[in-house]
């Protein structure tokens, strides 16, 4: 059944149907070959109880409140205060990529809006000013995988949603990852240019009373990181109502920048709208799979095997980032979380792991997926803001900072504390 359901998965994706649908098309084959008794009836239930929970309510807020933030023009102005603050670092405007990649991760909550975001403002810069188009672009594709860590995150509201686990603790948890993981960025591109100085394009500093003006763009974004973030500690608010403040948060700073308008309010909600339908699509397949998949036995099977390599809970740990590294390169992001969540996360717990430390750990291995070809998002997103060049390209260029992740990951098993201090010490 694990042969079936994954050359499946491959088969249909190379037809490049729509992950939602080939989720609904997986469960109805294994429906049909492994199961004794017709378990589509159960659709109709399945699409309700897996779409009509409150959490979800904060994904399409969230969304919505990165397209205001983009389409407001908000997002140009915040690249060009973090272009004056971080230029004269060896790389230049390329460390503006990631720093204004972890900034729009602190309020957008997903990973390609991000990567869109920044690329759409950054690319012309790069063109202009002659930079190596390899890490530049590669560096954008992996800025923008930070969408995912720093909170408030989409996957991580999944997450806290499919394991009934704190999404709060999971947002302090993924704090210091997700910041830890742009100084790295940083470091790495700072390294990267100081022995190849041709990669980085030419360093620039910018007077001192232009770099204190330049505070006046970035003040506004703080302050809505700060109203989400902290009305979700104080108490005051869930994230789910804490998406909606932001949301009307966006609202005003776009106003207060003059970037309202009928047709900017038109093509956010559309473009929300197409977001998240496509996230509940992908929820409501993947519970459907996971709900035949269960009944075929696949968790059984997969227990058993797992449990019959007699592997200690550090062995067991890295099998399962094995697992997530090679799934990574065929399947998207959040149909990978959804579909592997019920079979895995019971196992990880039986081998004494914490809920939270897993669900950091899970999002790191996910961001790679985010720049690993041949279903890297992120890869195709940057490549689309680009006017000249190849995949290639972007590929080679991501790959240091994949590098990078893959350090994060062992470092979050070898010191768990990385993601657990911070919900210890708050609690």
């Amino acid at each position: 059944m694990i042969t079936y359901v994954s050359a499946g998965l491959l088969a249909l994706l190379a037809l490049s149907i729509p992950v939602g649908i080939v989720l609904f098309l997986l469960g109805f084959g294994v429906d049909q070959f492994y199961t004794n008794f017709p378990l589509s009836r159960a659709l109709g239930n399945m699409v309700w109880s897996s779409s009509s929970s409150a959490t979800l309510i904060a994904i399409p807020f969230f969304v919505l409140l990165g397209e205001v933030l983009v389409r407001s023009g908000v997002a140009t102005r915040t690249y060009a205060a973090l272009d004056s603050w971080v230029s004269w670092l060896p790389g230049g405007l390329v460390h503006a990529n990631v720093a204004t990649a972890t900034m729009f991760s602190a309020t957008s909550g997903s990973s390609v809006a991000t990567a869109a975001t920044v690329a759409t403002v950054a690319m012309p810069q790069a063109e202009k000013l002659g930079y190596d188009p390899k890490l530049f672009s590669g560096a954008i594709a992996a800025g923008g995988t930070l969408g995912i860590m720093i909170p408030p995150s989409i996957n991580l509201i999944v997450y806290g949603f499919l394991t009934q686990s704190s999404i709060p603790q999971l947002f302090l948890a993924g704090l210091i990852p997700g910041l830890g993981l742009a100084l790295a960025f940083l470091a790495v591109t700072a390294i990267l240019c100081t022995i190849w100085p041709e990669l980085g394009g030419h360093r620039r500093v910018f007077p001192l009373l232009q770099m204190a003006r330049a505070l006046i763009d970035l003040i506004p974004i703080l302050i809505l990181f700060a109203l989400i973030v902290g009305s979700i500690y104080r108490g005051w608010a869930t994230p789910t109502e804490a998406a909606a403040v932001g949301v009307a948060g966006a609202l005003l700073i776009a106003l207060a920048f003059g970037g309202v308008s009928w047709t900017m309010m038109r093509e956010s909600l559309l473009g929300t709208i197409k977001v998240t339908s496509m996230i509940m699509l992908i929820i409501i397949g993947a519970s459907f799979l996971n709900f035949t998949l269960s009944s075929a036995g696949l968790g059984r099977e997969l227990t058993a095997f797992l449990e019959g390599l007699g592997l200690s809970p550090i062995g067991f740990i890295m099998v399962v980032v094995l697992i997530y590294i090679v799934l990574g390169f065929f399947i998207e992001t959040l149909s990978l979380m959804v579909v592997t969540i019920p079979i895995i996360v019971p196992m990880v717990l039986a081998q004494g792991y914490d809920v939270i430390w897993f669900g950091i750990l899970m999002i790191v291995l996910i961001e790679m997926a985010l720049i690993t070809p041949p279903v890297g998002l992120n890869l195709y997103v940057v490549q689309g803001a680009r006017k000249s060049g190849n995949l290639n390209e972007v590929m080679l260029g991501a790959l240091p900072y994949c590098l990078t992740m893959l350090a994060m990951a062992f470092a979050l098993i070898a010191f768990p504390d990385i993601a657990l201090w911070l919900p210890s010490a708050l609690n």
